[in-house]
């Protein structure tokens, strides 16, 4: 039952699918790979939360309140930035907010680890998941916490090789510009739906 909640969680899309799809779509797999990392670590930290019972997040906590009004600029940046790429449609076009016509892995790496960091949805979904395993053995907790790392990883990287294709992005290349307006149109209702969150 955890497993499967885990894993129909990550077929639902969310702001890291969208970063890992652009990432993927304007640079190829490989440098999106940095992104999907940066999300798994993300959600390392807050499976290591989760297990060890440490519940610093509660909603309405101050902790919960800077994550959440700290995640949603960050997604309201992300958007606006890239309603405001350039039109150029080509396969290196620059990533938000980055100054390099490529940019490096470790540029998407730290954009994909902020964008799990700052969504307080992943602490509290974690602390649920490993409540519903009682008073299982710290081995078997672990065990799942180990898969469901592996899984985020595995599931992120299979999004991004499948989108960053040559041939799916010889495809879409052309789109780009669309889909960037689109993904940041779509971060942009994400973050006003984080601020809702009560």
């Amino acid at each position: 039952m955890v497993a499967g909640a885990h894993f129909l969680a990550l077929l639902s899309p969310g702001p890291d699918f969208f970063l890992i799809a652009r990432g993927a779509l304007a640079h190829g797999w490989r440098r999106a790979s940095g992104i999907c990392l940066g999300i798994a670590l993300a959600n390392g930290l807050f499976i290591a939360l989760a297990l060890t019972g440490t519940s610093l997040l509660r909603p309405g906590g101050a902790l919960w309140l800077v994550l959440q009004w700290g995640g949603s600029a960050y997604l309201a940046w992300l958007g606006w930035q890239l309603l405001r790429a350039p039109a150029a449609a080509h396969r290196d076009l620059p990533m938000p907010g980055w100054h390099t016509a490529l940019p490096r892995w470790s540029a998407g790496l730290r954009m994909g680890l902020a964008s799990g960091l700052l969504n307080p949805k992943n602490a509290l979904f974690y602390a649920s998941l490993f409540a519903l395993l009682g008073d299982a053995a710290t081995g078997v907790r672990w065990f799942y916490g180990a898969w469901m790392f592996t899984a985020v990883l595995a599931w992120d990287l299979a999004v991004a090789v499948a989108i960053g294709h040559p041939r799916v992005v010889a495809r879409f290349t052309r789109q780009v510009p669309r889909i960037e307006r689109a993904t940041g149109v779509i971060l942009l209702l994400l973050a006003l739906g984080v601020v809702l969150i009560r």
